[in-house]
C-alpha cells in the first residue's frame, strides 16, 4: 500500500508539472495570437492530457511495469502511446483549425521538436551524472587502495 501511495504522489506531482508547462504554452500562444479569453474546454483537455501523459511517462520510463527495456525503445513507446492521445485531444478540444493542413504540420513539428529537445536534454543530463558517479566511484576505489583494503 505504501508503494502504491508513493506512486500516486509521484503521478500527481508529474501531472501538475506537465499541466503547468502546458498552461505556459497555452498562455504563450494566446499572447502570440492575441487571444484574451481562456477556454474552459481547452483547460479540461490540457488537464486530461497532463494526467494521461504522467501515467504514460510512468509506464514508459520507470520499472513499474516494464522492468528491462533500452531507453531508445522506451522513448519510442512513449511517442507511440502519447502522440495518439495528443492528436485525439487536439481534435476533440479544437486546439486549432482542424481543416487546415498547415496547422497539423505545425502541431506535429512542435511535438517532435519538443520531444527531440527533451531527449537530447535528458541524454546530456544522464551523461553528466554518469561521469559524476564514475568519478566518485574512482575516487572511492583510490581511497580504498591507499588504505590497503
Amino acid at each position: 500500500m505504501k508503494k502504491f501511495l508513493k506512486g500516486v504522489v509521484a503521478w500527481k506531482t508529474s501531472a501538475c508539472m506537465i499541466f503547468t508547462a502546458a498552461m505556459f504554452l497555452y498562455l504563450f500562444f494566446c499572447w502570440v495570437y492575441g487571444t484574451r479569453e481562456v477556454s474552459t474546454g481547452m483547460l479540461w483537455t490540457l488537464f486530461w492530457v497532463s494526467a494521461c501523459a504522467s501515467l504514460i511517462q510512468a509506464v514508459c520510463f520507470s520499472d513499474w511495469i516494464i522492468k528491462k527495456m533500452r531507453y531508445t525503445r522506451r522513448s519510442l513507446l512513449f511517442v507511440a502511446l502519447f502522440l495518439p492521445l495528443l492528436i485525439l485531444m487536439a481534435w476533440r478540444g479544437k486546439w486549432f483549425p482542424m481543416e487546415q493542413a498547415g496547422a497539423w504540420v505545425m502541431f506535429f513539428g512542435i511535438f517532435f521538436l519538443i520531444f527531440i529537445g527533451m531527449t537530447i536534454g535528458f541524454d546530456i543530463y544522464f551523461r553528466i551524472t554518469g561521469r559524476k558517479y564514475d568519478g566518485m566511484i574512482g575516487q572511492y576505489r583510490k581511497q580504498k587502495e591507499e588504505k590497503g583494503e
